[in-house]
């Protein structure tokens, strides 16, 4: 590849919207669940106005999931994780200045950045337009609110996928239904790993304390299994992967899952019976596919960030009160009623 390859980003083109109709800028560039949670935003501006001209700021690596929304016509993928390793990289700057102009080629009706960090504000500002957001009071980073033209505030309590609509709804002054249409569908088929209804089973987070203790994950594995229900682990590092080779012990129908793209783990989760996972982006992901599903929750409050979608969800645990595996059976019992 020629460093002149590197001089703007993929943009990604969907369609072309007549002119004369609201184009609007989404910033939403991490982390998977965060942008899994502003889809809905792109399912409402599309509702409200059919021809919108819809875009998309996020990281490389979650395009694939705004990929699925039909609603929005053009993704500007950057890469502020990469480029931070090697700031002094001349490619890296090309790629910047490649993602600043594809943001300077349009004038946008309004900005809609939901991160409420100082660097997706600063992203947000270099957008032509009136940039919304949240108050210094709902921003996770406070500062990051003086670079927005419309400040709105959110207790709290405040589940993250309406503080995120919301925003949308007030800089276009619509008003918003009870009802999460995320917008998405999986773009590749079922990986088909395993015959029969089966579980997708998401052991794995970022963080070790969200972590749910190994013996107890194996006591949920052993009834499902007498359920009649398979079990498929996924992983995405060498110590994800020990993780699901450990807990597949018991044989049978319970699988570790081979590497898998973030599109075939899609479509993956989108088929199953059942999803059950700790606080983790792929945990919502299943909800956005309006499948079953029971969150666990170890060390992160659920409040604002339990599971949401079309199809039923539950959860179980808090802040340092890691759920039993009785706890997440009858979470389960909740949202598949007769399966144990």
């Amino acid at each position: 590849m020629t460093p002149n390859e590197h001089a703007r980003p993929p943009v990604i083109l969907k369609r072309n919207r007549p002119e004369g109709n609201p184009r609007v800028l989404l910033v939403k560039t991490s982390s998977l669940g965060d942008v899994i949670h502003n889809l809905p935003v792109a399912s409402d501006l599309r509702h409200h106005f059919p021809n919108a001209d819809i875009h998309w700021l996020v990281e490389e690596q979650y395009t694939p999931i705004v990929q699925m929304h039909g609603a929005v016509d053009r993704i500007i993928p950057i890469a502020l994780r990469r480029w931070r390793r090697a700031p002094w990289s001349i490619n890296n700057w090309r790629q910047f200045l490649g993602a600043r102009h594809a943001e300077r080629q349009f004038r946008y009706n309004a900005i809609i950045e939901t991160q409420g960090l100082i660097k997706s504000a600063l992203f947000a500002r270099l957008a032509k337009g009136p940039v919304h957001g949240f108050g210094a009071r709902t921003a996770r980073e406070p500062l990051a609110s003086r670079f927005y033209d419309a400040r709105y505030e959110f207790p709290p309590e405040i589940h993250k996928i309406e503080r995120y609509r919301s925003v949308a709804a007030r800089a276009f002054s619509y008003d918003l239904d009870n009802f999460i249409d995320y917008g998405i569908a999986p773009r590749v088929p079922n990986p088909n790993l395993i015959t029969g209804p089966y579980c997708v089973l998401l052991h794995s987070t970022a963080r070790a304390a969200k972590l749910w203790k190994e013996d107890r994950w194996l006591g949920l594995i052993d009834r499902l299994n007498v359920a009649g229900l398979g079990c498929v682990l996924p992983w995405g590092n060498d110590a994800e992967l020990r993780r699901s080779d450990r807990l597949a012990v018991r044989g049978g129908r319970t699988l570790t899952a081979p590497k898998l793209s973030l599109d075939q783990l899609s479509a993956l989760i989108a088929d199953a019976e059942l999803v059950v996972g700790v606080d983790t982006g792929l945990m919502h992901l299943a909800a956005a596919f309006s499948r079953p599903v029971v969150g666990i929750f170890c060390d992160s409050n659920p409040v604002d960030a339990n599971p949401r979608g079309p199809g039923p969800t539950a959860y179980c645990g808090d802040i340092g009160k890691p759920p039993s595996v009785e706890d997440v059976v009858s979470a389960i019992r909740t949202v598949k009623p007769g399966l144990l």
